[in-house]
């Protein structure tokens, strides 16, 4: 007994256990995470957390490249989404309030990082980058639970969250390009990113205008419609993804560029319906390496410094965005509350972090101190955006009773 037991726990070592904690990850914690009252994308840090504690993940580096390919099918997700017809119906949302907010974020925290951290200047560009950008995974998600996606107040947040995209893809093409700059400046290197870039977009909009439409069309038609579609989809993401990654840029800029084509076709819809489940579960998984991040021991040490880095990333960015909102407008009751819900870092930040890590532009220490302190921001999500509501409506109360 004893010896098919040992059997056992040795067959399923490695690949086999890895596989089995992901996908119950997976299966087991929205419902958990609903009877608790908690956001699924907590209980995804929570789990990852413990998962690398105990050591019920073997392979990290495996289970984080099946993360990466989350990210890959969000950037598409996002790019269906981003139509042209979509951004000029949300102009002032998005090219004025979203703009202003991340210009004025981004330029804040990389002066701070390069004058008070010491960070180089390829450093203090992709921290301020990063940590301008804000989580649409957690703010969509509250904002449909609250069903404010159609008031100002949701409509302001989400036009921020597309300028914040649109922008994610310009910082992963950069990184990699700043960590090989040598003796050259940034702008030679911003230079560089855009005649790459532009390389990336003829190829890609010849094969979306050439074929895209015609293999559309033909799936379509086809009798196993789903199979084929699913098929289909992955091919398109993943070559373009490819495509780019091999001209030295983003591998996600592909797939950014394959769901604007899409979307500007009739299946958009049905190609969102068929990679909506696949794109769920491999952002979970990517969630759930998220936790790997959070260091624990340097939480305990360093308590005061990582509490006053949450604190200091919380203020500036809730002050940077409601001052933009009023500067645009909106009352101050909508303004805090757009400040509150945006004020914490973005799932990218992670992506741009572990890039910069890889490519030598963070220590191993400074990634870990950054990846803790933006995990902790999207964690107090939740209570910010309650905080929100509840100071609008005493705003709302004090101006009508002004009013009467």
């Amino acid at each position: 007994m004893g010896e098919a037991v040992d059997g056992l726990q040795s067959y399923m070592k490695g690949a086999k256990a890895d596989s089995l904690v992901l996908l119950s990850t997976t299966a087991l914690n929205a419902p958990l995470c609903q009877k608790l009252n908690v956001s699924p994308i907590l209980g995804f840090l929570f789990l990852g957390l413990i998962s690398k504690t105990r050591g019920w993940i073997q392979d990290i580096h495996t289970t984080e490249m099946i993360a990466d390919l989350g990210i890959v099918l969000f950037l598409f997700e996002m790019g269906l989404h981003l139509d042209l017809s979509t951004l000029l119906s949300m102009k002032r949302e998005v090219f004025g309030i979203g703009l202003g907010q991340f210009t004025a974020t981004a330029t804040l925290i990389a002066i701070i990082s390069k004058t008070l951290l010491k960070y180089s200047t390829a450093a203090a560009v992709i921290v301020g980058w990063s940590l301008a950008l804000s989580s649409s995974a957690f703010v969509l998600q509250l904002l449909k639970d609250k069903n404010e996606t159609d008031s100002e107040y949701g409509k302001s947040s989400f036009g921020t969250l597309l300028l914040q995209d649109l922008m994610v893809v310009p910082l992963l093409v950069i990184t990699p390009i700043l960590a090989g700059t040598g003796n050259g400046t940034i702008s030679q290197a911003i230079t560089k990113a855009i005649l790459q870039i532009s390389m990336a977009l003829i190829a890609i909009i010849l094969f979306g205008k050439s074929l895209l439409s015609p293999l559309l069309n033909t799936v379509a038609n086809s009798r196993n419609n789903q199979e084929s579609t699913i098929g289909l989809i992955f091919s398109i993401v993943f070559g373009m993804s490819f495509l780019t990654e091999g001209l030295g840029l983003s591998n996600t800029l592909g797939a950014f560029l394959a769901g604007m084509l899409i979307a500007e076709t009739p299946h958009r819809h049905n190609v969102e319906t068929v990679a909506s489940p696949f794109r769920g579960i491999l952002i979970g998984i990517f969630f759930f390496t998220v936790g790997f991040e959070i260091d624990l021991s340097m939480i305990r040490s360093q308590p005061i410094i990582i509490a006053s880095t949450v604190l200091g990333i919380l203020t500036l960015k809730t002050a940077i965005a409601t001052a933009v909102c009023l500067g645009f407008g909106l009352p101050l009751s909508t303004s805090q509350r757009v400040g509150l819900v945006l004020s914490q870092g973005g799932e990218f930040a992670f992506v741009a972090f572990r890039t910069a890590r890889s490519l030598g532009l963070l220590s191993e220490e400074e990634t870990t101190y950054l990846l803790t302190c933006v995990s902790l921001t999207m964690a107090l999500t939740p209570a910010l955006e309650g905080l929100g509501g509840k100071l609008e409506k005493k705003l709302e109360k004090k101006l009508e009773g002004k009013l009467d």
